[in-house]
């Protein structure tokens, strides 16, 4: 069940292939530092990337034009009340540069099993009654480990992530986990921390 040092990663941050996504094992690679990440119908793949990407939630940066997304009050958000859908839906999406998803069904259901468990959550982003965006991830209670996110109409996504932080935030959470770098994170006031300095965070020691 253990996994390789995180410092024999290469250099792209692969760590270990193989395995299984059992709730046991993905709870033991979260609270590493590891995440399942590959294609379908290929072997698991686990990474353990430096750096990393994080979001402090107190340096979030939201935007004069969502603030005022915000406040208008045209998105209602909830939390895990179609856990499932949410990720079906980020399953779907189509992201550029990349063909096919990593959330093949296996990884779908594995999720749900978390969730069922009480460790991945969801948020969910409404309009007139439609689910219009949304993301999931691990909650490990210092530390939330976004996954993915989607949203079907402009900003929606934002709102549920912006939700995310805020809560995170007042419930003493320390770190959002971003895992890999991207113009978008970056521009909500992400930033890279090395490995080492994660694993500081994750185990309590900061």
């Amino acid at each position: 069940m253990e996994f390789p040092p995180l410092e024999t990663a290469n250099e792209d941050g692969l760590l270990a292939v193989g395995g299984d996504l059992s709730p046991e094992r993905l709870l033991l690679a979260y609270k590493k530092g590891i995440f399942p990440w590959f294609n379908e119908d290929a072997l698991i793949l686990w990474w353990s990337p430096d750096p990393r990407m994080v979001l402090y939630p107190e340096k979030l940066k939201v935007s004069k034009s969502m603030r005022k997304v915000l406040k208008n009050n045209q998105f209602k958000v909830t939390q895990n009340t179609c856990f499932r859908v949410v990720i079906e839906q980020c399953a779907q999406l189509v992201r550029k540069g990349q063909e096919g998803t990593w959330i093949t069904p296996n990884m779908i259901d594995a999720y749900c099993t978390l969730h069922e468990k009480g460790f991945a959550k969801s948020y969910e982003v409404w309009q007139k009654d439609k689910l219009v965006g949304g993301l999931y991830g691990i909650d490990l209670g210092h530390v939330f480990c976004g996954e993915s996110m989607f949203s079907l109409v402009s900003n929606a996504s934002k709102v549920a992530f912006v939700n995310l932080v805020e809560e995170f935030k007042d419930q003493g959470g320390k770190l959002i986990d971003c895992q890999v770098y991207t113009e978008h994170l970056e521009s909500l006031g992400a930033e890279e921390m090395g490995r080492k300095a994660f694993e500081k965070v994750l185990q309590g020691n900061v």
